[in-house]
This record gives structure tokens, sequence and C-alpha cells, in this order.
């Protein structure tokens, strides 16, 4: 991971501190000194308890804590150290876990892993690997084991954990290499140059050992590229996930491409809840290649998972939700709903209703989604109601700059397109027109981060008038609206136009309708 990525989507709010565990030692010798004890014993226990509790975990944990070293080891023999152990696990351990204990743990754990050629690992499989090594009884026994596996509730925060942990891994790097620096001075050797060189040198390698920075060379880069390009000719692969609008879809290129952070913007009450609902349920209704569906996670920070239940199947099955609670239904109305129920259940789609989500949350559920039944979706609803992990004092748009720029990175970590719902500030009914004016970029509510970290920045744009919108002839035609597409980073801007259904909060193409042949039989 660079170490810039680093900081902006991992680093906790508070910088690390000295923590020290006056069990074992308040210092740390050095060649230099004594040095405090920097580390978060807290953030390393949770870390073993989460993987002890959750062996799947640890697909999120090696990446941000054994990537480099993993990447090393790859292809090359594996030797054996004491106890039969792997003298990369055992470096990766003691460096990255300050307490000897948990990082005899880690050590296991991987080398567990890593032997077992079928089927996962648990806690019984790392406690008779420690017991056959001799070093179970010097943790203090299964009991041990146990007593972390149950510490704490959740593994939400996991990957807060390991950032932690690894930014305290390369602060004490750091010291060490500076205080053999000092130590080199103190006592040159060399000439200054070279003693120069040598230091520089040390402190790179701090960050090359614990950050993986990925870069490609040319020759593989253009080879992986020209041969999406043939794929998309020969029509092998979608240049992106179809929303259902054409229009829309020839704006961005193919619709919805992977790694992009699309924004969809509006003022309250126009319909971005119901224009993202929509796109969803064209999207999940639609086969793929004849038989797979494409598979959605909807974030729903201010809907329960029944109204946004209620939503699509109401919009499916073509009868408003307000003839339903006014029990204006006929027994023909009760066979549609069984019938778009039915359908609806076929699709690949997770819904998520927990509020107030912080990033590294989110980022752990969707995660968690893809690696047990993948994903091509994620959609957000909305962005200001999430939080980041920032200090109150830095203000509300620094934290939704930092709320921003984590999705952004959640969308090219999980290689899928994040569609984001966000909210317009009151200056847009400062334009002329009123509150019936056009959006702009600028109007984005509370930061401009919004608009640099996105790919797409569209606006959903209608004349709000509720009597007009409920009348007979809207109803039969709908009212007039625009997807406005203000910013696309890979295509095209322009204007997408629309018809609203109040009634059945359904926004459709002025050329093209969504249809029953677009869901599987």
């Amino acid at each position: 991971m660079p170490a810039d990525d680093m900081q902006n989507s991992h680093t906790p709010a508070h910088k690390p501190e000295v923590r020290e565990d006056f069990e074992k030692t308040s210092r740390a010798s050095t060649p230099g000194g004594s040095l405090p004890v920097y580390a978060d014993y807290e953030s390393e226990k949770a870390v073993i308890a989460s993987l002890l509790a959750d062996p799947d975990s640890l697909k999120t944990v090696m990446p941000i804590l054994s990537g480099v070293a993993m990447e090393e080891q790859k292809g090359k023999k594996k030797n054996k150290g004491e106890n039969g152990s792997n003298p990369v696990y055992h470096q990766i351990a003691s460096v990255m876990f300050r307490d000897p204990k948990l990082a005899l743990i880690y050590e296991a754990i991987l080398t567990v892993n890593a032997n077992q050629q079928r089927g996962g690992w648990d806690i019984l499989t790392v406690s008779d690997h420690l017991q056959r090594s001799n070093r179970l009884a010097v943790l203090g026994g299964m009991d041990y084991l146990l007593q972390l596996q149950s510490s704490i509730p959740s593994t939400a925060n996991l990957e807060g954990w390991c950032a932690t942990l690894q930014n305290y891994a390369m602060l004490r790097e750091i010291i060490r290499v500076c205080n053999h620096a000092l130590d080199v001075c103190r006592n040159p050797e060399n000439d200054v140059t070279k003693m120069l060189d040598e230091i520089e040198s040390s402190l790179f390698s701090v960050r090359n050992s614990l950050s993986k920075a990925d870069s490609f060379d040319a020759k593989p880069l253009m080879k992986r590229v020209l041969a999406h390009f043939i794929e998309i000719f020969d029509r092998q692969t979608e240049v992106g996930i179809s929303t259902g609008y054409p229009d829309l879809d020839r704006l961005l290129s193919g619709g919805f491409r992977k790694q992009e952070m699309i924004v969809l913007a509006a003022r309250p009450s126009i319909g971005k809840t119901a224009f993202a609902l929509n796109i969803v349920r064209n999207i999940i209704m639609k086969q793929v290649d004849g038989a797979a569906r494409r598979k959605v996670a909807f974030f729903s920070l201010e809907m329960s998972a029944e109204q946004v239940g209620q939503r699509l199947l109401c919009t499916e099955a073509q009868i408003p939700l307000s003839d339903i609670i006014a029990r204006r239904i006929t027994p023909a109305d009760l066979k549609r709903l069984g019938a778009a129920a039915s359908n609806i259940s076929k699709a690949e789609l997770k819904v998520d209703p927990t509020g107030g989500l912080s990033v590294f949350e989110l980022r752990s559920k969707a995660r968690k989604i893809k690696e047990q039944n993948g994903l091509d979706l994620i959609v957000i609803d909305y962005l200001t109601l999430m939080r980041a992990d920032v200090s109150a004092a830095d203000g509300r748009q620094v934290e939704v700059a930092a709320i921003s720029g984590g999705l952004k990175k959640i969308a090219k970590d999980l290689d899928v397109p994040v569609l984001v719902l966000a909210q317009l500030n009151r200056d847009v009914e400062k334009g002329q027109g009123g509150q019936n004016a056009r959006p702009k970029l600028s109007n984005l509510r509370e930061s401009g981060a919004i608009e640099q970290d996105a790919d797409v920045v569209m606006f959903l744009h209608r004349e709000r008038n509720e009597t007009k919108d409920l009348t007979p002839e809207a109803e039969r035609n709908g009212t007039k609206a625009e997807l406005i597409v203000e910013k696309n980073r890979n295509g095209a801007t322009g204007v997408a136009e629309l018809r609203f259904f109040a009634k059945l909060m359904e926004f459709r193409s002025v050329d093209h309708k969504y249809e029953k042949s677009d869901a599987s039989v």
C-alpha cells in the first residue's frame, strides 16, 4: 500500500501515542539508547481477536500487514526455522506486533494458513500448531486463545486497527534507523556523502518493507490494456454496467465502470433515492450472459431495509405504495405483487440499513460481501449521513472530504463502481429560477473534495410541484425531469431526458422504459 494512500484512508484521527506496557517494559533498548515503546496494544489485541473469531478476516489483514513480505515469498523455497517456523512469517509478526505473545499467535496463524492445502484454519488448528511447537503453554494455553477470541464484539473496524499497527511498526522502524544513523554520524568511518547515501537508503527501505507500492512496466501494461480493448471489440466483455437508461449509458460510454466513483446529487425531495433504486432495479433484474445477474450492495443510511424493499416491490409491480396503504388494491394487484416479489427474490441484492456508517465500516462490510458472494456495484444513500474518523475540531468540511476520498479508494480497492448520493446546498435556489434553478458543481454541499474525487457527477433536476405531479395527465405521461451529467472524467457531459411518475416513484427514459423482457422469468 502506498504511504500516501495509507495516510489518507487508514490513519486514525489521532497521532501515534506512546503506550507503555508496565507489565513488560516501558523502554526499548536500541544502539542509540533507550526509547519509549511506540505501540497500541489494544489494536494489536483487537486484530488477533478478529482473526480468531473470524478466520476469513485474514484476507483483510494480510494485504495490510504482510503485503510486501508475502509477495517476496511467492515462488521462493520456504525454508523452515526453529520449531518448523517460517523466517518470513516470524519477521512479519515480530515487526508488526510489539506484544510478543500476539506476535507468536500471528506467526502461527500465517504458518497454519499456508500449510492448509484443503479447507481453512480455525482456533483449534492454530492451538494444535502452537502445542506441537511447544509454544502454547508459554501463551497461557487454550484458555488464553479463547479469552482473546471473545474480547471484541465486532470486527467492523478491523482495517483501521491494522492501519494503526502498520503506522506504529513504521514509526518504530524509522526510530531504529534514525538511532543507527546517529551512531554512524558520531563514529564516522566513511566520507559524509557515502554516509548520507546509506542513511537515505535505510529510510527508503523502511517504506519499501512496510508498504506496498504497485507499479507496472510499460510492456505488460500495454499488453493488458490492448487485450482488454480486443475483448470489448469482440463483445467478450462489457465496457460498463448498463444503468437501464440508454441516454445516460451513451454519455457514460457504456454505463458505470469499475473503480469509478459516481455522484448523484439533487435538492431534497427531487427523487435521488427513487432514481438510484430505479437504477438498482434495472441492474439486478437483468440477466447477463443468459444466466448470471449483477450483484449489488445498497447501503441505506436514511431508510430501513423494509422501506427499500417496499419501494423496489411497488415499482416492479407498478402499484403505488399509497394505494396499498389506503387498501385501494384488488386481488389482481395482489397477484402482481406476489409475482414481482418472486422475481426480485431471485436478484443478487444486499441491503444494509446501518445508520451513521463510517468509511472503515462500509469498506469492511463491502469487502466481506465481495469475498463471500461477489460484488458488481455499491450504492450509498447518502454521503453526508456517513462519518469519518476525524477530529470534531477539524470541521464538517474536512470530514466530508475524508469520506469522499475514502469512497473513491473503496471503488479502486474493490474494483467496482460506487454510486453515492449527495445533497446540494441551498445556494442552488439563489440562482436564476429560484427553487427550480439548474444545479452546478459548486452547489455540492459542504465540500469541493466531492467534485475532485468523483469520476462522474450528475444532477437530477426537475421542477418540483406536487400538485402538478399528481394530475391525471402526470400519472399517465409523467412529468419532465433531467439528468445532467456535469462532470465525466472518461466520457462526455450532457443531459439525459427523463419522465417522472410520482405515484410509482419511477423515472423512465423518454425514448425507452424498463421492459418485462429485461427481467428473468
